[in-house]
């Protein structure tokens, strides 16, 4: 899947595998996340599979820098990616789900913390879903009007990132009083 959070990113110009760091940690992050080391093993990938280029730029002050370039093969392989149908439902891993089938092995008040802190990180991605990531896509699409159509699908995908965690803080907040109210010490 980078492959393609990488092809997307570079679908809108050319940027230096620190700028697509950046791109994925200020846009894809909320539902795609990338270690560094990740997004340039997988730029030399998509290099060697003919699908980016790059080019070093010389720079006086600063170390040279290499800038990578979606090839017509890229692009042709994005948009084909963009077009299948996905025909079933991508499993998800989460590892407080698997705290909490197993849960019964840990006491009330440790259960009760763990998910309690979970609840407090989950309002904290919720509040970005509602002010900073809005006005993110608002100032792309004001800084590069040529990509209002793209902002509308940003705006989308922030939509489903917003109802996901406020489905998941009441899922926490239904959890919480469950095991407060009925589970014994």
């Amino acid at each position: 899947m980078l492959k393609y959070v990488l092809l997307g990113g570079l679908s809108y110009q050319p940027l230096t595998g620190y700028q697509l760091k950046q791109f994925v940690d200020r846009t894809t992050k909320h539902f795609w996340y990338a270690q560094t080391s990740q997004i340039y093993r997988t730029l030399d990938t998509l290099e060697a599979e003919g699908l980016l280029t790059s080019q070093i730029e010389e720079q006086a002050d600063k170390p040279d820098r290499r800038i990578y370039h979606i090839t017509p093969a890229g692009k042709a392989d994005l948009l084909t990616w963009l077009a299948q149908p996905m025909t079933e439902t991508e499993p998800t891993k989460d590892a407080l789900i698997i705290r909490v089938f197993f849960g019964a092995k840990l006491d009330k008040q440790t259960m009760l913390t763990q998910l309690r802190l979970q609840r407090a990180l989950h309002q904290q991605q919720l509040d970005l879903f509602h002010t900073q990531i809005p006005a993110d896509i608002r100032e792309g699409a004001a800084q590069n009007p040529e990509l209002k159509r793209d902002a509308f699908f940003w705006e989308v995908a922030r939509r489903n990132g917003e109802l996901l965690e406020e489905a998941y803080i009441r899922w926490l907040d239904e959890s919480i009083r469950r095991i407060e109210e009925e589970l014994d010490e």
